[in-house]
């Protein structure tokens, strides 16, 4: 028989670490992230935001760009060398192309100038759970999409989330890899910028396209025997790239 007294187990809660030197900036973006039904979890530097992205895990990241004691980047930095895949935000009040470029170099998903709307704050840490979800539901998808991928010496496990080339490994950020595998399960197709936003990124702003240009050259610059003469993904002119099989 069934015990009805028994307490039903409810489902944890998606988790969130905010990594912002602002209080009043922080408590806003953790008030509204709660709305969400998130758990969150506030830092207000560094080297404290860092050891807490080492110290447990989190379904994503808002890391701001200008922190006391080891900015965003660094923190960035260390945390893919040591390969921590958490999906980051990165907040920035500097709004050069520069900035942006080198946090997508180094592993951020997806990047918000201050000052921002909180609805559209939302929605990109909607997206990065989204995307993180899919992510972690890998070994449970449908055999078709969780079968390895091989083109000529390029190898992709949807499932291990491993790429080789030539049986050597490729150390690809969480955002190449989706990237890459999206490519792989269509070969032959053309994407535009916008579709490829769309599908890896949970985002269709148009002003958000070279995020798909920049990940493009770092993806060919490690898959590519020669990235000026792409075999894998070519660009097409006028419309985007696609995948050659």
């Amino acid at each position: 028989m069934t015990d009805v007294s028994a307490p039903v187990p409810t489902p944890a809660l998606r988790r969130v670490l905010v990594v912002e030197d602002q209080r009043d900036i922080a408590d806003l973006i953790a008030l509204h992230l709660r709305d969400l039904g998130l758990e969150v979890q506030v830092c207000l530097d560094g080297i404290s935001g860092e050891r807490a992205a080492c110290g447990e895990p989190f379904d994503a990241l808002v890391l701001d760009i200008m922190l006391p004691g080891k900015d965003g980047l660094d923190v960035l930095r260390s945390l893919r060398q040591q390969g921590i895949e958490t999906p980051v935000l990165m907040l920035t009040a500097r709004a050069t192309e520069l900035d942006r470029v080198l946090g997508l170099e180094l592993g951020a998903d997806d990047y918000l100038t201050k000052p921002f709307s909180v609805p559209e704050l939302q929605a990109r840490v909607k997206a990065l759970l989204r995307r993180a979800g899919i992510q972690k539901k890998g070994p449970l998808a449908a055999p078709a999409d969780r079968a390895r991928l091989v083109f000529d010496d390029l190898s992709i496990d949807p499932v291990s989330r491993v790429v080789t080339l030539a049986g050597k490994p490729i150390e690809l950020t969480a955002k190449e890899f989706d990237l890459l595998l999206h490519f792989a399960r269509q070969p032959g197709r053309a994407f535009t910028r916008l579709q490829l936003l769309d599908a890896v990124w949970g985002t269709t702003f148009e002003g958000y396209e070279h995020n798909v240009n920049t990940h493009i050259n770092r993806l060919r610059n490690k898959i590519e025997r020669n990235p000026a003469e792409p075999r894998f993904v070519i660009t097409v002119r006028g419309v985007g790239y696609r995948f050659m099989a």
